[in-house]
């Protein structure tokens, strides 16, 4: 919870409020709060605007239904601005836009894009969803395809075809990406691990 006491309001009333889609940390859009609009959004915990335009509070969605929910809301250091990452439910700007930069919100890395999709796919129908027909088959399974998809990327790693070497070497990444989900880990929590062995001074 952020403390409004300890924000600098400018002489409106109003802070500028950044969103940011808390999984793809894409900026979708800035609106301004007052003490009040802020109060509704931690309270509700979807964002609540004050409205320059039509001097009123906005929670973001009540006509469209694209409501951002409030997942963290951070201040900056001189305690003037405001970062709140949410989950969007549906595209953020009034254009229709996933954000008001015209900008797609997705992953500026491929990778966690992929494995927040695969994240989702585990709950679908296990008919539909090669994903999640995976996972519901356990642990077992998802270890027994990784160890095959390695040994089927070792022997093209032995041949000069390198369409097919590649194309194993994306089955591996995804079943890796499907185990890590199966287990309850986030790549992030691998690259930490990698992070805290990086020495570049030996």
């Amino acid at each position: 919870m952020i403390d409004k006491t300890t924000l600098k309001f400018d002489a409106a009333g109003l802070i500028p409020a950044i969103i940011q889609d808390a999984d793809t940390r894409v900026v979708l859009m800035q609106g301004y709060m007052n003490p009040e609009s802020l109060d509704i959004t931690q309270q509700t915990r979807k964002v609540c605007f004050f409205s320059r335009s039509r001097q009123r509070l906005w929670t973001k969605g009540e006509e469209s239904g694209h409501f951002l929910l409030v997942k963290e809301i951070l201040a900056d250091c001189d305690r003037d601005s405001l970062l709140v990452k949410v989950k969007p439910v549906g595209p953020t700007c009034h254009t229709g836009q996933d954000t008001c930069w015209n900008e797609k919100n997705r992953e500026k890395d491929f990778l966690f894009y992929l494995e927040n999709y695969l994240r989702e796919r585990q709950h679908d129908s296990p008919e539909e969803s090669y994903t999640a027909r995976l996972i519901q088959r356990g642990i077992n399974k998802v270890a027994q395809k990784i160890g095959e998809e390695a040994v089927e990327l070792v022997i093209e790693a032995k041949d000069d075809n390198a369409d097919l070497f590649l194309n194993e070497a994306a089955d591996l990444l995804y079943h890796y990406l499907v185990l890590l989900i199966a287990k309850g880990f986030r790549l992030e929590d691998v690259l930490g691990i990698l992070r805290e062995r990086h020495h570049p001074s030996r």
